[in-house]
């Protein structure tokens, strides 16, 4: 067999620490590469932001009686709902066009675990999105909107809303590994995330949604983000948003991660 087909030792079960900081390297080479292309990163910015601007302007009087009323409940569900941007755009495409370039080939002759160029990918993102979360937060300050709760409660939102970013980012991962193609990821991605995104609480209430929409609305665990993240920042009663989300969040890491790993693994 040739070294490109044949596993290097030791890359099936690496220690904990070996995996880390192989993967940490390739972060690096990610984030490196955004320095010389941020077309991912200022999609992360611009395209929650633009969202931030438009329903706030169009539905904060229909729906709040003021913007300054309806950015207070917006802003927290942009939070999370740029989280998703970067996870459909950035990880999943970026694993397609090294498969398809075969830098791929490359990283399977090296000794490291085969999850490394995976993770590696979404700890990049994780940083380009905490860069995203500063900018979206100095927006929407300028536009008016103001934390009501803590400086730690903001903390936590925003942790909170990386962390889910985060297991999100291995459904596009495994939609990656599993197309090989950045169009069909983007054009899938698109389709399988919009009603995550906006089947929500993102504009209104899901009490004011209608029946069949605020049901699914009620169990889609984007919502349950962004409650919790409205919790965290305004003070709202943060009910099982919390608990839901970080549930949510170890669901599709127990069953996206595994899954992508075996798609990214398999010969092709």
């Amino acid at each position: 067999m040739t070294p490109t087909s044949t596993p290097a030792p030791g890359t099936r079960a690496p220690r904990p620490g070996r995996l880390l900081r192989h993967s940490l390297v390739l972060a690096r080479r990610s984030l490196a590469k955004s320095a010389r292309n941020p077309g991912a990163m200022v999609n992360g910015v611009v395209t929650p932001a633009l969202f931030l601007v438009i329903f706030a302007y169009l539905f904060g009087g229909a729906v709040a009686g003021s913007t300054a009323e309806y950015l207070q409940y917006l802003f927290p569900g942009i939070v999370v709902m740029g989280a998703a941007v970067s996870a459909m755009a950035s990880s999943g495409v970026a694993i397609t066009i090294d498969m398809k370039n075969g830098i791929d080939d490359r990283f399977r002759s090296l000794p490291i675990g085969r999850s490394a160029p995976l993770l590696g990918s979404i700890l990049a993102d994780l940083v380009r999105y905490a860069i995203a979360l500063v900018l979206l937060f100095l927006i929407g300050h300028l536009l008016g909107f103001r934390v009501e709760t803590s400086a730690p409660a903001a903390l936590a939102a925003s942790a909170l809303a990386i962390g889910f970013g985060f297991c999100l980012s291995w459904i596009a991962v495994f939609l990656g590994a599993l197309l090989k193609d950045e169009s069909a990821v983007l054009a899938v991605g698109f389709i399988a995330f919009l009603p995550l995104q906006l089947g929500t609480s993102l504009a209104a209430p899901t009490r004011t949604l209608p029946g069949w929409l605020g049901a699914w609305a009620d169990v889609n665990p984007v919502t349950h983000a962004m409650d919790a993240s409205r919790a965290l920042l305004t003070g709202t009663p943060a009910g099982g948003s919390i608990l839901g989300t970080l549930v949510w969040s170890a669901i599709m890491l127990v069953v996206f991660c595994p899954l992508a790993i075996r798609a990214y693994s398999r010969e092709r």
